[in-house]
């Protein structure tokens, strides 16, 4: 029972052992032997730490649950590095500083930011060690930020560069990707408002032609969209509950977080397409192949007050590989009814 108060709305807890690997999977050099990290903006002066620097600094200790976006968590994670408090008491901060941006060595140069009394009373952390051993390359490290109770895209991969604004500035998720720039995982605040609005919202959906096309949180429930051509498109966070669907094509699509509660999927295709955490609890899966998609954190059943409502998998096909990134419930539930192929 005290697990389940960990847990934020919509989330599910990763199987033991389990961290999954989220977005872009290797910085922009992959070598870790001349890592430094630069602190500049509103200071009085630039200064660049070493690796060896940072290690040697007092480190600080915390135990936080992961919450990530696309609804997988991971709780009780041990981190060991040092206080962004500290690393800022090493400078003199100028008094329009306001805002902290951390921003990442990769080939996007991805960067998320907060208001610094925000970073601060979330005892923000430069990360070096998770679970006892040094951050492991594919989850960010040698260096990265650790934000606690923030949706864990606050937390920067590969961490190259802390700069002091005196305004905010969106990062890479907030700004391309439209997740919420709060990032409560309590409230639930994991997407800004939709960028469309209704009356185009509404002739896209009579079109059926979504293809390519930027749609975040689009309400398109309820409709029939048989035949739906949504290649290539950016469902982030849409809605297509207890629509008809048979035969759509959502090969190469985004479709994280998307909403199939009921929906009719029937030989809809779903090529090398993005459904983490997307809900596909009372759908109908027969002759969908799912094999190539990303499906962490996604849920094929879920419990109502009414009781359990669940996909009819029926003959859909999956690999053993990516059910691995399934919560144990989610997997145990899919193995038991659909293919899965090595």
């Amino acid at each position: 029972m005290q697990e389940l108060t960990k847990i934020p709305p919509g989330q599910q807890v990763v199987g033991p052992n389990k961290w999954p690997v989220i977005g872009e999977r290797e910085s922009a050099i992959s070598s870790e032997g001349s890592w430094t990290l630069s602190l500049d903006g509103r200071i009085d002066a630039p200064v660049t730490f070493s690796l060896e620097q940072l290690q040697q600094m007092p480190q600080t200790e915390m135990v936080i649950d992961i919450h990530c976006v696309t609804r997988w968590s991971k709780l009780d994670v041990p981190f060991k590095g040092v206080s962004l408090k500290s690393l800022l008491q090493q400078v003199a901060i100028e008094p329009d500083a306001k805002f902290v941006s951390f921003v990442s060595r990769s080939p996007r140069r991805h960067s998320t930011s907060l208001p610094i009394d925000v970073a601060l009373q979330h005892d923000c952390l430069i990360a070096m060690e998770a679970e006892g051993k040094p951050l492991e390359f594919g989850h960010g490290g040698p260096i990265r930020n650790i934000v606690p109770r923030k949706y864990f895209y606050k937390s920067v991969k590969w961490l190259e560069r802390i700069e002091l604004l005196s305004e905010d500035r969106l990062g890479y998720w907030e700004a391309d990707a439209g997740y919420h720039n709060l990032a409560d995982p309590w409230k639930e605040q994991r997407y800004m408002a939709s960028t469309i609005d209704r009356r185009t919202a509404a002739k896209l959906i009579d079109s059926k032609d979504f293809s390519n096309r930027d749609l975040r949180s689009i309400d398109a429930s309820d409709r029939n969209l048989d035949g739906l051509d949504a290649s290539g498109a950016g469902l982030r966070d849409a809605s297509f509950a207890r629509c008809s669907l048979v035969g759509a094509d959502f090969s190469n699509a985004n479709l994280s977080n998307a909403s199939f509660v009921g929906a009719n999927l029937s030989q809809a295709t779903f090529s090398e397409t993005d459904v983490e955490g997307a809900d596909f609890s009372g759908a109908n899966l027969s002759s969908v192949d799912l094999s190539d998609c990303s499906l962490i954190g996604a849920s094929f059943f879920k419990e109502s007050s009414d009781g359990p409502v669940s996909a009819e998998i029926g003959t859909a096909v999956f690999s053993i590989s990516q059910l691995e990134n399934l919560s144990p419930s989610q997997r145990e539930f899919v193995v038991a009814r659909a293919i899965c192929q090595s």
